[in-house]
C-alpha cells in the first residue's frame, strides 16, 4: 500500500513498528549525535509556572537527564507510541532513580484530555515531522499548557541541508511528502506568544557514508520505509547513495527548526486588581 492510500492511523502504526525495531540502535548511534538539538530545546525553556513537564514523542527519552537537572522537583512524563522506544526510555528513567518520572506508551499526536491546561512546559525534539498531522499535534501540545507555560519544539524541516548525508538520502529516495503544514504551525498557535522561531544548526560527523546509511536504515527514520518497501528496494537505494557519496569521514551541519511559544497569562493573573 502506498503512502497516498494509507490512513493517518496506518502511517502512524508503520512508523511505530519501524521505531520498535530501531530503538536500540537509535540510542547508540543517533542519540549522541542529536544531543545538541536536545540541549537547545531544553535550554530554551525559561521561567515556568508550577506543574509537570511533558515530553511527547520522547523516543528513548534523551531529554530526561537535562530536564531532571533543570527541574529537580517537577513531575516529568514522556510519551511515545513505539513499544521499543518506551522500553528504552523506561530503562533510562530507572537509571536516573528520580521519583516523579514516568514513561507512557501512547499516541503523542493528540494528548489525553487529562493533560489539558495542566503542564508547566511541553518539550518535544525531532518527533513532530513524523506525525501524520503535525498541526493538530502542536496545537494539542500547546493546549496542554497552563497559563504562563512554555512549549519548546525542535523538528527536522523539509530541507535540513543543501549538501550532506541527509540531503543525499532524500535525493536518492526521491519521494517527497507534503510539508505545507510547516507554514501553518505558528498560524495554529495564533493565541501564543512567540518567543523564538529559528533554524538551529550543529555539526554532525559520521565515520563514512555507508555507516550513516546503514544506521538510518536499521536504527533511524528509514526503518519504516524499509518495512514498507522491502530489502531489495533499500539495497538499490544504498547502491545509488554510495555512488554519489564522498569517501571517508563525513561532517555536515543539518538545520532543525526551533519553535518556542508561551501561553499567555489570563487577564486576571497578568493584571491583578489594584484595590
Amino acid at each position: 500500500m502506498t503512502d497516498a492510500k494509507m490512513t493517518g492511523d496506518e502511517r502512524l502504526a508503520r512508523v511505530a513498528r519501524g521505531w520498535d525495531e530501531a530503538a536500540e540502535g537509535y540510542d547508540a548511534y543517533f542519540v549522541p549525535r542529536f544531543a545538541p538539538w536536545v540541549s537547545a530545546a531544553v535550554e530554551a525553556i525559561g521561567e515556568i509556572p508550577e506543574g509537570p513537564v511533558l515530553v511527547p514523542c520522547c523516543g528513548t527519552f534523551p531529554e530526561l537527564d537535562l530536564l531532571v537537572e533543570r527541574f529537580p522537583d517537577r513531575e516529568i512524563t514522556g510519551i511515545d507510541l513505539s513499544a521499543g522506544m518506551v522500553r528504552r526510555a523506561r530503562e533510562r528513567a530507572a537509571r536516573s532513580a528520580r521519583p516523579g518520572v514516568e514513561v507512557v506508551q501512547g499516541d503523542a499526536s493528540t494528548l489525553d484530555p487529562r493533560w489539558s491546561g495542566a503542564c508547566a512546559a511541553v518539550v518535544s525534539v525531532l518527533g513532530l515531522q513524523q506525525l501524520p498531522d503535525p498541526e493538530t499535534a502542536i496545537r494539542s501540545w500547546f493546549d496542554a499548557l497552563r497559563p504562563g507555560g512554555i512549549l519548546s519544539v525542535v523538528y527536522w524541516p523539509e530541507v535540513t541541508e543543501d549538501d550532506g548525508p541527509f540531503a543525499l538520502v532524500a535525493k536518492v529516495i526521491g519521494e517527497g511528502s507534503d510539508h505545507s503544514w510547516e507554514d501553518r504551525l505558528v498560524v495554529v498557535l495564533d493565541d501564543a506568544e512567540i518567543e523564538r522561531d529559528e533554524l538551529v544548526s550543529y555539526p554532525m560527523t559520521h565515520p563514512d557514508a555507508a555507516t550513516y546509511f546503514d544506521a538510518a536504515n536499521h536504527a533511524g527514520s528509514m526503518r519504516a520505509l524499509a518495512l514498507a518497501r522491502g530489502d531489495a528496494f533499500i539495497a538499490q537505494l544504498r547502491e545509488k547513495y554510495l555512488k554519489l557519496a564522498p569517501e571517508g569521514e563525513w561532517t555536515h551541519h543539518p538545520r532543525a527548526r526551533l519553535i518556542v511559544v508561551r501561553k499567555p497569562l489570563s487577564r486576571a493573573v497578568a493584571a491583578p486588581p489594584t484595590s
